[in-house]
């Protein structure tokens, strides 16, 4: 029987699934490693570290899966973006890579965006100089480790770095691409003029593929060190949000895809590009060929709901996250005037702001743990409409949205989206993230359907669908401007603690 693998290069692992033909998960694995912070702000790990976790995750999966590597048809390839593989020409990792939470590129954004100006860089990439990116990465070696950079032959991401050492091919595809801020976005290939203005070699780059076409084989020394079977296929894959979104059937316009993790994500799939002139939104080509997608991030969406149970852990050890919210259920809607800033790691969409800081406002003695609970959750999705409506602005169909991630396991927080948003939310039954994406892009390079709407539409089945509450729709309506208004009047003083603390 046909089985497709789809591996996720994570930041704290990786995951692999093989996945049957009919979309059933017949084996996962997870294999571990460790993040380095050599200096505050600054992420990285070794890339070999990803290859032997990998090699770990696929043995463990076809052992567990039972037919061995002769069944795989098909390898989909997923991961972390933005993370960056410097190779020489002896074809070894200079130095470990920079993660996409790495922070340490302000100034070559700063240089980035002085070099070519805002709107040109916008009109070339249809993004802004993040620090998380690649780019920004590629000229801070340059600025700081010049012996280092001129070694750099080769340029790869994360799950492209797998690849190189599945097939021994340097390739990456469009989705992934467009997250290194060296992409022409709009014409889905390299930007030649940027790569000029920004004195840059072309040819570090990697050839770039659409995520479903076949970019390699496995090699006979591949297949000896994972099991798998030399020659078998392995397609672009995606970026870990775009391979995400089509293991969750949103590979066309209308649907959105919402992700409550550690981070919150909003993903909206286009038949064309759509670029905010003001780049409040990522704007990158879609895992599925012929489209586009534009994305709103937050830092910190469950990771602000860990803070909170980690934070009134340490008081008493018998609160968690279910005491907390069955608190938090029990609170009326608006949570009796109290708001909450989810900015406590700054904020990318809609701010761009590294300053912004987490705020309680409006306590009083009247207010308890449900209360502050329901007022973070609260706050974490309004920060998630207020993607939603810059997407509406940029043209973006939304016409039904998808809950995904661990906020999804939540029945407060899922009939929470519908009512702050006013619109239904659908749950799938199989949510693996983005490794299931991944092998559902290797089932469409290999064969087994003809398109990514295909796929999703004979893979992935209904659990729910959860209506908004007519009322508390209509409060979050009127919560939702003063929400907004927070941001604006405690902007000051995020830039004063900032000065102070610095």
């Amino acid at each position: 029987m046909s089985c497709l693998v789809g591996i996720d290069v994570g930041t704290s692992g990786v995951k692999a699934l093989l996945v049957s033909a009919a979309g059933a998960v017949k084996a996962s694995a997870f294999v571990e490693y460790g993040l380095n912070t050599p200096r505050p702000g600054w992420a990285e790990q070794h890339p070999e570290s990803w290859w032997q976790a990998s090699v770990q995750a696929i043995r463990e999966l076809l052992q567990s899966g039972g037919g061995g590597g002769r069944e795989v048809q098909g390898i989909g390839l997923t991961g972390q973006m933005h993370s960056s593989v410097f190779l020489d020409k002896t074809l070894r990792v200079i130095r470990p890579a920079l993660l996409w939470c790495d922070q340490r590129t302000q100034a070559e954004c700063d240089e980035i965006t002085e070099t070519v100006g805002f709107d040109r860089l916008v009109a070339l990439t249809a993004n802004r100089a993040l620090t998380g990116f690649t780019a920004p990465k590629i000229l801070w070696l340059r600025n700081h480790e010049p012996e280092n950079y001129r070694k750099l032959k080769h340029l790869l991401l994360s799950k492209d770095y797998l690849r190189f050492q599945l097939t021994g091919e340097f390739a990456t595809e469009v989705s992934d691409a467009s997250g290194m801020l060296l992409f022409d976005v709009v014409k889905r290939r390299w930007s030649e003029e940027l790569l000029k203005l920004l004195d840059l070699d072309p040819g570090i780059l990697p050839r770039c593929y659409e995520s479903t076409e076949i970019t390699g084989r496995v090699s006979e020394a591949a297949a000896q060190e994972t099991g798998l079977r030399a020659g078998t296929p392995v397609v672009g894959g995606g970026g870990d949000q775009a391979a995400g979104a089509i293991g969750n059937g949103i590979v066309k316009a209308g649907p959105i895809l919402i992700t409550i993790g550690t981070s919150g994500v909003v993903f909206s799939a286009s038949d064309r590009p759509l670029i905010d002139p003001q780049a409040r939104l990522h704007s990158f080509c879609h895992a599925s060929p012929g489209r586009w997608h534009t994305m709103g991030v937050m830092l910190a969406a469950g990771g602000s709901m860990q803070w909170l149970c980690n934070t009134l852990r340490a008081l008493d050890s018998k609160l968690g996250y279910d005491q907390l919210t069955a608190l938090a259920a029990g609170t009326p809607v608006g949570a009796e005037g109290l708001f909450f800033l989810p900015y406590l790691t700054g904020e990318r969409t809609p701010h761009f702001d590294a300053d912004a800081r987490g705020a309680f406002s409006g306590l009083s003695l009247k207010h308890g743990l449900g209360h502050l609970t329901r007022a973070l959750m609260e706050g974490v999705t309004f920060g998630l409409k207020d993607s939603v409506e810059i997407m509406k602005e940029v043209g973006s169909e939304i016409r039904e949205v998808y809950l995904s991630g661990g906020g999804a396991r939540s029945e407060l927080w899922t009939q929470m989206v519908a009512d702050v948003l006013n619109l239904p939310i659908k749950r799938l039954k199989v949510d693996e993230g983005p490794s299931f994406g991944a092998a559902l892009l290797a089932a469409v390079g290999t064969g087994i359907f003809p398109d990514t709407a295909a796929a999703a539409e004979q893979t992935l089945q209904l659990k729910d669908e959860v209506e908004p509450r007519r009322e508390a729709a209509a409060s979050y309506q009127e919560l939702y401007p003063r929400f907004r208004s927070l941001y604006q009047a405690l902007k000051p003083e995020f830039k004063n603690s900032a000065g102070d603390a610095a």
